[in-house]
């Protein structure tokens, strides 16, 4: 065995050992450092070169930029206890329920703003669905776009900022955190209307599947709802500006005021505001917070010390050579090499965890697409549409388990009329699936709806170029040309030799000034 077919077992190992099922950050230590072993045993390269395995590791713990990813997941874990989401759903869905298909269309903007303030997929899909799922269930809502909807517009939260893959993102194509929150926008928004635009043809297509709610059924009517619904948009819209626009992460502001990490932290307290505001600020709700912060972010440091051992490997055995060989010859130029790698990140998703496929597999295809041309927001932010479909196909999409947890729960309590299938949820997913796929496609063939919000980059054309000398007599003489520089030597002499005449002192004036003075 020779070293340039070992790097493919390395890959080919690295897919088995994902889809095995065991713990990725242990899996990847193991198989990188028995691959390691095995090319130091072969002389591929030297027992040093594993020497630079702690500097990896010290470099990951001090990199200030994943600092921000414990700051805004806390801020998402007390926001989504805080019962803001069951305020806001509770007055949009009185709000649009009279429209037909206006529990759907509440749902889809209540999972936007959430997604904005908190970041976790499956706090909002539960907390949505324990709201939700009770009402549409009673009024008579397909059973399969219920769930559909409920799962889609939880998992908005993996695309809309202050995302916690867009920061991962971020660290690992190294771009600023303000500029992939901005490019994220768009296709943040267009994802909302897709799913708006699904809703409204199917109330035209299917009316009896999306009933308008009776108007007797509110509870509050005029200004009463409008200030219940401001009550819960006004104060998240203010954390949404202070947090992303301090960072400059919102379209039209260029400066940032603050780094991601302080942002993160600000983000922090806004969500402590935010909770006794609606006094539901306990020691139990910051626990609970904490508790969920310290796994997630403990799973991420591992996560990366695991794949910083393979990829250091993988580089040692010209892993990184291998790849950008075999990417960049695919036909189709830059297009087939998007599509290319979104099927194979798709099909990943079908098993791993979006923190896993950007630890492990963007570091191999971010340099390739950087030796392409392609700009890495829109690369970064194309990977994070398609990463979000990892929590909706089934079988194994967690959006679909936490749904199938709460309507479970539900039903036991008597929340729900009658049970929810399985095959519903799967099924009912699916379509949804399909949207958001179709939002890769935009995204590949439409690179705009990504950079339309980015700072414009000053090309500067080098053919045109040019620089304009000092205008020089004409005909000018060598001899008076040498003539003039000889002047200009003899005064500047001159001028020398007044200041020391000026300037010197005579001792036999002195001596006789002297003896003048005396009396």
């Amino acid at each position: 065995m020779n070293m340039q077919s070992f790097a493919p077992l390395m890959f080919a190992g690295l897919i088995f050992i994902m889809l095995i099922g065991f713990p990725v950050a242990f899996s990847l230590s193991a198989l990188g450092l028995l691959c390691g072993f095995i090319a130091i045993e072969a002389g591929w390269f030297p027992a040093s070169f594993m020497s630079n395995l702690p500097i990896n590791v010290f470099g990951i713990l001090s990199n200030d930029l994943l600092l921000a990813i414990p700051f805004f997941t806390l801020m998402g874990a007390v926001l989504e206890k805080c019962g803001l989401a069951e305020d806001m759903l509770d007055s949009m869905g009185q709000l649009f329920g009279p429209v037909r298909g206006g529990l759907g269309y509440s749902v889809i903007i209540v999972g936007f703003i959430l997604g904005a303030i908190t970041g976790t997929v499956a706090g909002q899909v539960i907390a949505m669905a324990m709201i939700s799922l009770p009402v549409m269930m009673r009024y008579n809502y397909n059973m399969r776009y219920a769930t559909g909807v409920l799962a889609a517009s939880g998992t908005i939260t993996q695309l809309v900022p202050p995302s916690l893959v867009l920061v991962v993102m971020a660290d690992q194509l190294g771009r600023s955190v303000g500029d992939m929150y901005k490019g994220a926008w768009g296709p943040s928004i267009l994802q909302v209307l897709i799913f708006a635009i699904y809703t409204f043809v199917l109330t035209r297509v299917r009316p009896s599947y999306l009933p308008g709610v009776p108007p007797e059924a509110r509870t509050l009517d005029g200004w009463a709802l409008w200030k219940k619904c401001l009550r819960g948009i006004i104060p998240s819209a203010i954390l949404i500006f202070a947090v992303l626009g301090s960072m400059g992460g919102l379209p039209g502001i260029n400066t940032a005021i603050a780094t991601p990490t302080e942002a993160g932290a600000m983000g922090a307290v806004g969500a402590f505001i935010l909770a006794a505001l609606h006094r539901r600020l306990t020691w139990q709700l910051i626990k609970e917070g904490m508790t969920g912060t310290m796994r997630i972010t403990a799973m991420v440091v591992f996560i990366l010390i695991g794949s910083r051992v393979f990829s250091l490997v993988f580089q040692g055995v010209d892993g990184a050579i291998w790849i950008e060989h075999m990417l960049s010859n695919l036909p189709g130029g830059q297009v087939g090499f998007l599509i290319v790698v979104n099927l194979f990140v798709f099909f990943l998703a079908f098993f791993l965890d979006f923190f896993e496929i950007a630890f492990i597999i963007l570091p191999m295809l971010g340099p390739v697409a950087d030796k392409m041309g392609i700009d890495m927001i829109w690369f970064g932010v194309l990977l994070c549409v398609n990463m979000q479909t990892s929590f909706m196909h089934p079988p194994f999409g967690f959006a679909l388990f936490y749904l199938r947890g709460i309507s479970d729960t539900l039903f036991k309590n008597g929340a729900l009329p009658a049970k929810v299938e399985s095959r519903d949820i799967y099924l009912g997913a699916i379509p949804w699936v399909l949207l958001q796929l179709l939002l890769v496609v935009i995204v590949i063939f439409v690179p705009q709806t990504v950079t339309v919000f980015l700072d414009k980059e000053q090309k500067v054309d080098v053919d045109k170029v040019q620089i304009e000398a000092p205008a020089q007599q004409e005909n000018l003489d060598p001899l008076d040309e040498q003539k003039n520089v000889d002047d200009l030597f003899k005064d500047a002499a001159k001028s020398d030799a007044d200041h020391n005449a000026g300037t010197a002192r005579d001792p036999a004036a002195d001596a006789a000034a002297a003896a003048a003075s005396r009396p």
